[in-house]
């Protein structure tokens, strides 16, 4: 997932980026609502998590004006205020779900995971994709049980585009969902990790689902395609 985490606490932050992304999370980060609104105007994540007590404006602001301009991104509330009265207004701001400070990092990864599967129509933890079954429980890539070794952005590419079965997705769309502001991937990366997924895939007895559109970009076939 392409995350952007919303936090005054610098030390929360650190810890709680350095796990998500190594677990495969793309995370923008932002210690007060201004930045918040910046980055959120001007890139696409799946998951905000927006803590709701921010310098600057409120997390609940930040949430109410990104609703008022038509922000569609998944949005999970991070706070030490767990008042039923104040968990209530919080979702009737706009929030998809609510975490009371202090949390398990397994309970913040169950509800992210949680919130992008709601809101991309993908409920169920598996899968099928041609001859490969997708865990998104796992992030993992399987065939006939067995784990086809990826790298953490060889999956994330893998999840995506299955997330997007049939559709061309944009070079730049992906980028954007693989990296976030802590690499400066070089012009080709996309391309590479292409090959290298596709590479991965046939070596593992699967056929090349993995298809280009000139000057479009990638997509992965539909069974009906196949």
């Amino acid at each position: 997932m392409k995350l952007l985490f919303v936090d005054d606490s610098g030390r929360l932050q650190r810890s709680l980026t350095h796990n998500l992304r190594r677990h495969g999370h793309a995370v923008d980060t932002a210690l007060d609502g201004e930045s918040a609104l910046r980055y959120a105007r001007h890139d696409v994540y799946d998951v905000i998590i927006l803590d709701r007590m921010l310098p600057k404006v409120d997390g609940l602001t930040v949430l109410k004006t990104l609703r008022d301009e038509g922000c569609d991104f998944g949005v999970l509330l991070l706070t030490a205020m767990g008042a039923v009265d104040e968990r209530v207004e919080g979702l009737c701001a706009g929030a998809d779900d609510y975490l009371v400070k202090p949390f398990a990092f397994d309970e913040l990864l169950a509800r992210l995971n949680a919130i992008n599967g709601r809101r991309s129509g993908l409920t169920q933890p598996l899968q099928t994709v041609g001859e490969f079954t997708l865990d998104r429980t796992g992030r993992q890539v399987l065939k006939a049980g067995v784990t086809i070794p990826m790298s953490r952005r060889e999956y994330m590419l893998f999840e995506y585009l299955a997330r997007n079965t049939g559709k061309v997705v944009g070079r730049r769309k992906i980028e954007d969902h693989l990296y976030d502001e802590s690499r400066f991937p070089q012009s080709n990366a996309v391309d590479r990790m292409v090959c290298s997924l596709r590479k991965k895939l046939t070596e593992h007895g699967g056929r090349d689902l993995v298809r280009s559109r000139r000057g479009e970009g990638y997509y992965l076939i539909a069974e009906q395609d196949s």
